[in-house]
């Protein structure tokens, strides 16, 4: 396989600081207008011992774009978000993707508010959905102080 893979139109490398994701790299991304859709070219890095995609890949990456998402859903909502954390996460493997195929994670909304935000990830190999994960995160507001 070749090293340097092509992302898809509007896939760009995506250079978010996360120790947890470094070994995985390169991840892409897609800015959407109300979300963030993170992309990866499957390595042998990312799977298991029969060479298809560890579990434990498709749980971080879905957890990454969803939390992401809520931050970039509420912002253009006008919420002043500082941070975001998760509170449950569950994943339903649907099929199973292999070394080469290109992978996607896209998020849709449940339910957002000042205080949670609850998501859906569709997670794509080559466009066919192989799982889909379940989030919710705890929302942190930014607090102004203000001055005397």
């Amino acid at each position: 396989m070749n090293d340097v893979m092509e992302a898809p139109s509007g896939f760009a490398v995506f250079d978010r600081k996360s120790p947890l994701i470094d070994p995985w790299r390169p991840v892409f991304a897609k800015q959407k207008a109300d979300r963030l859709v993170l992309g990866v070219f499957v390595r042998p890095e990312h799977t298991n011992s029969r060479g298809t995609v560890h579990a434990g890949l498709y749980a971080a990456l879905a957890d990454w774009a969803m939390g992401l998402s809520c931050g970039v859903k509420l912002r253009t909502e006008g919420v002043a978000v500082d941070n975001l954390w998760t509170t449950s996460l569950t994943v339903d493997y649907l099929g199973k993707a292999s070394t080469g195929q290109w992978l996607t994670f896209d998020t849709r909304f449940i339910h957002t508010s000042r205080s949670l935000c609850r998501a859906e990830c569709d997670i794509a190999a080559d466009w066919e959905t192989v799982a889909r994960a379940h989030g919710a995160f705890k929302v942190a507001l930014t607090h102004v102080s203000s001055s005397s």
